[in-house]
């Protein structure tokens, strides 16, 4: 069984390691403020992660689940030019899909 100062020491590790990977970000976020990349990235990701989230969605639709996946997308797409908000078209979108697909 190891000692009590061996577990200590691995606690303590961990714990310094844990605290540098959590602080980092924070401390390195006001370099990357004016960073390029960082400002380009703030605006094209977004999009590109609802893009890539939509294809996933979408890839194994049949048939069957094609007309709730339309009325669910179109939901989605419709309310968020609408009104512009991401989290109101996505519960929409969402209970819509999930609606037409009980009732299909």
């Amino acid at each position: 069984m190891p000692s009590d100062r061996y577990l200590l020491t691995g606690l303590l590790v961990m714990l310094v390691v844990t605290l540098a990977l959590r602080a980092a970000p924070f401390l390195l976020l006001g370099r990357l403020r004016s960073a390029p990349l960082l400002g380009h990235l703030a605006t094209t990701m977004p999009t590109g992660v609802m893009l890539i989230l939509t294809v996933y969605t979408l890839h194994d639709t049949t048939l069957a689940t094609a007309v709730p996946a339309a009325a669910g997308l179109t939901t989605t797409v419709g309310l968020h030019l609408w009104r512009g908000s991401a989290l109101l078209s996505v519960l929409a979108g969402t209970a819509v899909y999930m609606v037409a697909l009980q009732l299909g």
